[in-house]
């Protein structure tokens, strides 16, 4: 997941729970403007910190769960070999 997908995803819950832009910053304590470039796509980064407490102030969590690839990993090459 990149930074777009976090700030899309970001505006989906807001505007879920019917929270406006200004309540939610002030709730996760960053700015109006960077809440803004975040759920537009035009923010490059923005701090763990602050993407967390945007997460909080939703009343999510952050989960840390395996990537989903198609692309082999080097230990699937490796056992594969090892079957041969």
């Amino acid at each position: 997941m990149d930074i777009f997908e976090i700030g899309t995803e970001i505006r989906k819950q807001r505007k879920k729970q019917g929270m406006r832009q200004a309540d939610l910053a002030a709730k996760a304590r960053i700015s109006r403007s960077s809440l803004i470039a975040l759920e537009t796509g035009k923010l490059p980064e923005l701090g763990f910190g602050k993407i967390c407490a945007l997460i909080a102030a939703l009343g999510h969590t952050l989960t840390i769960v395996p990537a989903k690839s198609s692309r082999p990993t080097l230990e699937d090459l490796r056992n594969d070999q090892d079957l041969e």
